[in-house]
């Protein structure tokens, strides 16, 4: 069954790329502004991370901040998905063939996160900036206390002793409604990862099955969530093809230097911006007059 998911995630990612390279031609005089260098490493960085486990949206969020890449906040959560949408996809790809887990578990939440995705991107791409400002900047604070809680070991604890590779019953059921959402508020912009992570460990099973259960789920919902962006163009070119290319490399990297890494400083930096990024996005969305960021 894994080889079926696998076929499916395949299929949907041709038919991401029908939409997201037409797209690129038909605008191919007028990409917008941006810068292809920049973009790249910011993909070649946040990709490295989101294959470590750490997620690859609040990083890039944050990127995106520090170098004023994007024009408007309300283009962060189409650029997010389309932009990592492929260096995700290989992710998925590497661990559902190394990774045991339960084939109707894993199917079942990734098949709910790309349901949710594809409810969640039609009600996103019509909100204003300032929702977007809010809704980010809230994510971004539950991502970093989550990633506290796992820095703590307190996530790990959860799953401390977990053995089972598969959901039965109620937890079942309660792991397909939680991807749904998550899915749904992955499509906001909202990174999939830690909510996931929490939600494996505290079903009973073994913390090392979510990363083809998360990178599923993406994999499988973001080339969905991604098209209705594209239709409706609401992403910056530039920094999706830019970070594209450079989270494939980071991707086939990270895959082969995890085991010697220590990312502990690294982690707790990250946390610190991003709650920082966070608040700021807060306050950007309460301020009564609209800002726009510049390019």
């Amino acid at each position: 069954m894994a080889t079926i998911l696998l076929v499916v995630l395949g299929a949907l990612t041709i038919y991401f790329l029908s939409y997201f390279i037409k797209d690129i031609y038909r605008n191919r005089n007028n990409l917008g502004k941006g810068n292809y260098v920049i973009s790249m490493i910011i993909g070649f960085i946040t990709d490295f991370l989101d294959t470590l486990g750490i997620g690859c949206f609040a990083p890039t969020t944050l990127a995106f901040k520090l170098t004023k890449y994007l024009k408007s906040d309300a283009l962060l959560p189409g650029t997010l998905n389309i932009a990592h949408s492929i260096p995700v996809i290989l992710e998925a790809f590497i661990f559902i063939r190394v990774v045991e887990v339960s084939p109707v578990t894993l199917i079942s939440l990734v098949i709910a996160a790309i349901i949710g995705s594809f409810v969640g991107s039609r009600t996103v791409v019509k909100l204003p900036e300032k929702k977007v400002q809010m809704i980010m900047g809230i994510a971004l604070i539950i991502t970093a206390v989550l990633m506290i809680l796992k820095q703590q070991g307190l996530l790990d604890a959860l799953g401390k002793d977990n053995t089972a590779l598969g959901l039965t019953g109620i937890r079942l059921v309660i792991g397909i409604v939680g991807n749904f959402i998550f899915g749904a508020l992955m499509s906001a912009g909202v990174g999939l990862y830690a909510p996931c992570m929490a939600m494996v460990a505290l079903l009973g099973l073994n913390p090392l099955v979510a990363f083809p259960i998360m990178m599923g789920s993406c994999a499988g919902l973001m080339p969905v969530a991604s098209v209705e962006y594209i239709k409706v163009g609401e992403y910056s070119r530039k920094a999706a093809i830019g970070i594209t290319l450079g989270g494939i490399v980071g991707v086939v990297i990270a895959a082969t230097l995890v085991k010697s890494m220590n990312l502990e400083i690294l982690m707790w930096v990250i946390i610190v911006v991003i709650i920082y990024t966070g608040i700021s996005m807060l306050i950007q969305s309460l301020k009564g007059k609209e800002e726009v960021m510049e390019v």
